[in-house]
Order: C-alpha cells, then sequence, then structure tokens
C-alpha cells in the first residue's frame, strides 16, 4: 500500500508539472519555432545546434555527436523536443517535439514508454536526438527499443541508442544520465500525444 501511495503521489506531481508547463497547440507549435534552423546536417552543424538548444558545452556534444557519426554516420532526421520524466522504482517518460528532415520537412512527433529505476522523482528536460534510416515520419511511428549498455553520460548530457531494424534514434538529454538507476526499456513513437505508457 505505501509503494502504491508514493507512486500516486509521483504521479500527480507529473500531472501537475505538465499542467503548469503545458502549451496550446499554438503555443507548441510557436515554441518549436524558436530555435534557430539547421543549415545542414553535418557533424559541426549539429554539435553547434544540439549544443544551442540543450544549453550544454559544444564539447561534450563534439563527443556525443561525434560517437554516433562514427557508428552510423550523418543521420537522415532529427527531433527536437522536451519530454517529462517521472519514477517511483517503475517510471514513464513522455515527451513531445518536432521530427526534422534534411530537406526542410518538418512533422509534429510524440513519445513514450516505461523505465526501471531506484529512485523517485518527476524531471523535465530538453531533448535533441539523432534519427536514422527514416525517410517520412511513418517510419518513426512504432516501438523503439534501448539497446543494453548504450546509456552514456558525458558533460552532464545522456544519449543512448534505439533500434528497431535498421531504424535508429540517439536521444541527447541534460542531466538526465544523473537519474541513478534508470534505463529506459523502449520508446513509443506517435503522431498524437496519448497518456498510455505502453
Amino acid at each position: 500500500m505505501t509503494q502504491y501511495r508514493l507512486y500516486t503521489c509521483v504521479l500527480g506531481l507529473a500531472f501537475c508539472l505538465l499542467s503548469l508547463t503545458g502549451l496550446t497547440p499554438a503555443q507548441a507549435q510557436e515554441t518549436q519555432k524558436n530555435p534557430p534552423n539547421i543549415e545542414d546536417f553535418s557533424e559541426n552543424s549539429l554539435v553547434i545546434a544540439s549544443a544551442k538548444y540543450l544549453g550544454a558545452t559544444a564539447e561534450s556534444m563534439a563527443e556525443i555527436v561525434d560517437h554516433a557519426f562514427s557508428r552510423y554516420g550523418m543521420p537522415s532526421a532529427i527531433i527536437r523536443g522536451e519530454e517529462l520524466s517521472v519514477s517511483a522504482m517503475f517510471g514513464v517518460r513522455y515527451g513531445r517535439g518536432t521530427l526534422i528532415f534534411k530537406d526542410g520537412r518538418e512533422a509534429p512527433i510524440y513519445w513514450r514508454g516505461p523505465s526501471l529505476g531506484v529512485d523517485m522523482g518527476a524531471t523535465g528536460s530538453k531533448s535533441f536526438a539523432l534519427v536514422y534510416n527514416v525517410n517520412k515520419p511513418e517510419d518513426l511511428h512504432k516501438r523503439i527499443a534501448g539497446i543494453d549498455g548504450s546509456l552514456i553520460a558525458i558533460g552532464g548530457v545522456a544519449f543512448q541508442y534505439l533500434q528497431r531494424s535498421s531504424t535508429v534514434v540517439a536521444p541527447m538529454r541534460v542531466g538526465v544520465g544523473y537519474q541513478v538507476g534508470i534505463s529506459v526499456g523502449y520508446m513509443k513513437f506517435s503522431p498524437q500525444r496519448s497518456w498510455w505508457p505502453f
């Protein structure tokens, strides 16, 4: 019963945070238009864009982006967004953002997924992800699992590889790596918001 009350309390805190920070669709679109455009998807451009968006140092982002480029090459798209992580032994993560392709096409994208851990709390953060082998938004609308042992923290920025078949997503989050014991099992990407985490 104690764990149930604790979990209910954390979920209540999460919904309060969402209601306080929630934006109307028009406001969300305006917020997502504010970041500067990315000239191209070269390694240097993405280092600068991700560092500015996440508020991280260029050095830490250069190391992370270089890691992804050396493994997968240039991404076919990126995701800029924000997310909320809530945990009390079992946790959930919800996010929303914009999927941006190399040719300038944009589409709204939402994601969610369960996590396991030993801490509790609710954390909001910005997220910047490199997306591989996705040519249209529908290619990303599926569950994508995390690769075991791929969660890495460099200079206060955590990133992990998610992969399903040839589709790879490498999300980067500021500060999330400091939540001890958190491990995202998978993320479900979709064109609409949903509160069901699975």
